[in-house]
């Protein structure tokens, strides 16, 4: 008896409790074996959250009592800049004085808000413009990183209202941006990004934790070492961390995650080890009528397929599944593969069939690049749609290294992905 890793019907990954006994016919041989499998996945993953939420209450109470402690630390570090405002006389004194002052306050605020955590009680919840915080945070950037990090902001209009606790939501910022300047230990460029998106139902079906509606989506997004593979589910679990001894406590990220989904929404992370990382945060927004009007949208208005048989890859199950109900319910046929040497045996059978490929450009066995190296060789002129949740200028170059002009950023919705994969048939 023991457990064992399987995988069920819908090709989902599960975690079985096996028994297995050995059966003798009436001479005492071995006749078979009786297998007996029970899933304990949802089991697994009870236990497992009962031992972190002890670990958790723990930890409320630690920081209870080094919260205390802390307040007394800033006191007189906020009424010694008080007293040296007046003593410094020159511009860029001032100037650093102001980010030590609006820096201690913050950590005063911080450390009320680590009382009301251990304490069981909620933030305040007010309407928050996210880039009042976005400009804190890119003064503390500015004032504090290496200067070998380049910072830059993009520019956001009309960006929605979200409601939310102000000393939280900075928090969040706060701890994705230090993440990423320790991601480039030898610099690099963070850029932090706010904009209003509207989710459908397909990309909601690509990402559970979502539901249809109007977000502001903020991203934290770095050129530093990335997040190695196996390491991407298990980033945001309390205590875990990659950093040296003594400079992470894994607390950071399962932070982050606590507070996002306390506010209603979620996170999305894209990394590829070497190439960066990307922390895009989805919070739900205060919307007007005319963004409602735009999630509610009839399906017809998206472009519509005659048929046209398209192959998608990729290795996440829930992008298949979701690509496929959608392409088929605008018209088109489906082939699905999981990785590019699947791909490529599929395309090999039905080449003179499929209009269209959509592949994702990190996947096992055989990434994207490769894959369409190895499609282009059996047909110069296939049409080819390039796809990937890390959307750095890295990326986009490396698509357009092995002549993929159309790219769709992952995780796309049905307008985007409808209208790039016309777009191609179409010739344009």
């Amino acid at each position: 008896s023991g457990e064992l890793q399987n995988v069920n019907k819908s090709g989902r990954q599960i975690t079985v409790e096996a028994r297995w006994t050995l059966l003798r016919d009436e001479y005492g041989k071995p006749r078979a074996v009786l297998i007996i499998d029970t899933d304990i996945t949802e089991k697994n993953k009870m236990e497992a959250q009962f031992l972190r939420a002890q670990r958790m209450e723990s930890i409320g109470t630690l920081a209870g009592g080094i919260a205390h402690d802390l307040n007394n630390v800033l006191a007189p570090i906020m009424m010694a800049v008080e007293m040296l405002k007046g003593l410094v006389q020159t511009q860029e004194g001032l100037h650093l004085l102001g980010t030590l002052e609006s820096s201690a306050q913050r950590g005063a605020e911080l450390v009320a808000q680590v009382l009301s955590f251990a304490r069981g009680v909620e933030g305040k919840r007010i309407s928050v413009n996210p880039l009042h915080i976005r400009r804190d945070i890119s003064k503390i950037v500015r004032d504090t990183f290496p200067k070998n990090i380049d910072f830059n902001l993009t520019p956001a209009r009309n960006l929605w209202t979200v409601t939310g606790d102000p000393t939280q939501l900075h928090q969040v910022l706060m701890n994705l941006s230090v993440n990423a300047r320790d991601a480039m230990p030898h610099g690099g460029q963070l850029t932090v990004s706010l904009e209003n998106v509207v989710i459908d139902e397909v990309f909601a079906g690509m990402n559970p934790e979502s539901k249809p509606g109007a977000y502001v989506m903020i991203t934290v997004a770095d050129t530093g070492v990335g997040i190695p593979p196996g390491m991407v589910d298990k980033i945001f679990e309390p205590f875990f961390t990659t950093k040296e001894l003594g400079k992470g406590t894994g607390l950071g990220l399962s932070t982050t995650l606590a507070i996002v989904k306390s506010h209603g929404g979620f996170i999305k992370v894209c990394s590829e080890q070497g190439n960066g990382s990307q922390f895009r945060v989805y919070l739900p927004a205060n919307t007007t009528e005319a963004a409602v009007d735009k999630t509610s949208a009839e399906p017809t208005q998206h472009p519509r397929g005659n048929s046209e048989l398209i192959l998608v890859v990729d290795d996440e199950e829930a992008v298949r599944v979701v690509a496929k109900k959608t392409l088929e319910l605008f018209g088109y046929r489906v082939l699905l593969a999981c990785h590019g040497a699947e791909a490529v045996a599929l395309y090999a059978g039905h080449r003179h069939e499929i209009s269209a490929v959509l592949t994702d450009m990190a996947m096992p066995i055989m990434d994207g690049p490769t894959l369409i190296v190895a499609l282009k060789k059996m047909n110069p002129r296939v049409r080819i749609i390039g796809s990937s949740g890390l959307t750095s200028s890295g990326e986009v170059a490396k698509a357009l290294g092995v002549g993929i002009i159309h790219f769709v950023p992952k995780p796309y919705t049905a307008e985007t992905m409808l209208t790039v994969l016309r777009k191609v048939l179409d010739g344009d």
